[in-house]
């Protein structure tokens, strides 16, 4: 059932690993260059030597910093899928797949996304628990030092001082990584590691461990590699990417929306990872429904595409 035919017109798919990379690299050079320029132009030349508070969230430039993380963005996961598919001399939307969706598939993905939200908080509690050997204590250290730095830039980019600061991180946090890191990891990492590997599961897998690990945050690690895994397959099983985009933007866009509803109601952000608390069953419970709703999504997007 895969769905990347082999083209042998297409470039080797290792060829087009490093080019996602390349493209990836120039991409983030470039468009960080235009975000300093920007950031120049709202702060003046004085902000060079405020950089490392800029960078780190500081609260008096996070409006600057709001723009970078946005470009930065752009140019790193956006641009270079559409370059690799340019390069192929195709077109972006059918390189990619982006078949018109389904209502009753959009309608799962949605019901996966939060029937799935216990058994994600267990594999969230279950990773926070890792604990390394003595002899890794040092790195264990480390590890903690940048979840805390993550946490704390984080709580920085979710802070929502006014409606408007709501739709910039809706945007910021849930569209661009929707349509950027799908188009990166599922419509060019996976969809090369298919063609080279001629099996999906393993480029399946594969890509949610990339994808997981860009973000460096290790006590995060498991769960956002099955989140990738899922992405993955909603795009194997549909034949579409839109079903992935439309799950990483639930799944971003939901914790915009959290951040946003504790501030007004005066709650602190930092509490917002702490998990609800369910009893052992509803997360085994939660886990077979997820699974369930998988195999139901794959009945359904299979039946689609043979009368398509």
């Amino acid at each position: 059932m895969n769905f990347v035919t082999p083209n042998k017109e297409e470039i080797n798919p290792f060829l087009q690993l490093l080019l996602l990379l390349f493209y990836a690299v120039i991409g983030g050079l470039v468009f960080g260059i235009l975000a300093i320029v920007i950031v120049l132009l709202m702060y003046g030349l004085g902000i060079v030597s405020n950089l490392d508070m800029l960078l780190a969230g500081d609260t008096r430039y996070i409006a600057g910093f709001k723009v970078i993380q946005i470009l930065s963005s752009i140019g790193t996961f956006i641009l270079p899928p559409i370059a690799l598919a340019l390069t192929e001399r195709k077109k972006v939307t059918e390189f990619y797949l982006f078949k018109q969706p389904k209502f009753l598939l959009v309608v799962l993905v949605l019901a996966i996304m939060i029937l799935s939200m216990p058994f994600m908080e267990w594999t969230v509690i279950w990773n926070q628990k890792m604990i390394l050997p003595d002899f890794l204590h040092k790195i264990e250290q480390w590890m903690k030092e940048k979840e805390a730095i993550a946490m704390k830039m984080t709580i920085q980019l979710i802070t929502v001082r006014s409606n408007f600061d709501f739709i910039v991180n809706l945007v910021m946090i849930a569209v661009i990584p929707a349509i950027g890191e799908e188009l990166m990891f599922r419509g060019g990492v996976q969809r090369s590691l298919t063609r080279a590997f001629d099996n999906p599961h393993v480029a399946i897998w594969l890509s949610a461990i990339i994808f997981s690990a860009i973000h460096v945050q290790f006590y995060g690690f498991v769960p956002r590699m099955l989140l990738g895994a899922g992405f993955g397959y909603l795009y194997y099983y549909s034949g579409s990417i839109w079903y992935a985009m439309l799950a990483h933007f639930l799944n971003n866009a939901y914790a915009v929306c959290a951040a946003f509803y504790m501030q007004k109601h005066h709650m602190p952000l930092d509490k917002a990872d702490e998990p609800i608390g369910f009893p052992w069953y509803g997360y085994l419970i939660s886990a077979i429904i997820t699974i369930a709703l998988f195999k139901i999504f794959k009945d359904n997007a299979t039946r689609e595409r043979k009368l398509g």
